[in-house]
């Protein structure tokens, strides 16, 4: 979507978060934090065209004085003309996560990746470790 002259004139993008289901984020926002396959990233407002492909982690958002955090779980990222774009299979706002079940999912992993004579797959292991991570990181700084 090209900015729009109110866009211009304000000291904030657009940012919306999408996954197949459903719009989980749909606001103006003042910075985007982000952790892309290459490392993390940040946005502020007049960031030149920029894209990456993204890895498990958190995506902080700042509105304000205040601050949301939403798990991504991969996906694509694009930011141009003051409108950033997420398009994920699966994202959260952290304070929608059931920190216990995230918390279970954690141990669950862990418990599989320490079993030696377990008939596992170790990726598939560490993948959800890694997701519950980032749900429990995202329920714990949220303000």
């Amino acid at each position: 979507m090209p900015a729009t002259a109110e866009h211009k004139k304000r000291n904030y993008m657009h940012l919306k978060i999408i996954t197949p289901g459903k719009v989980v984020f749909d606001e103006d926002v003042d910075e985007i934090y982000s952790k892309g396959v290459d490392g993390e990233f940040g946005i502020l407002k007049g960031h030149v065209p920029f894209m990456s492909a993204l890895d498990i982690g958190i995506t902080k958002v700042v509105q304000g004085s205040s601050a949301k955090l939403f798990t991504t779980m991969g996906g694509v990222f694009q930011f141009k003309n003051e409108e950033a774009l997420i398009l994920t299979q699966c994202a959260e706002c952290g304070d929608e996560i059931d920190k216990t079940r995230a918390e279970k999912a954690y141990e669950r992993a862990k418990a599989r990746l320490e079993e030696h004579n377990a008939q596992i797959d170790a990726k598939r292991a560490e993948a959800a470790m890694a997701r519950a991570m980032v749900r429990l990181k995202a329920t714990m700084n949220n303000k």
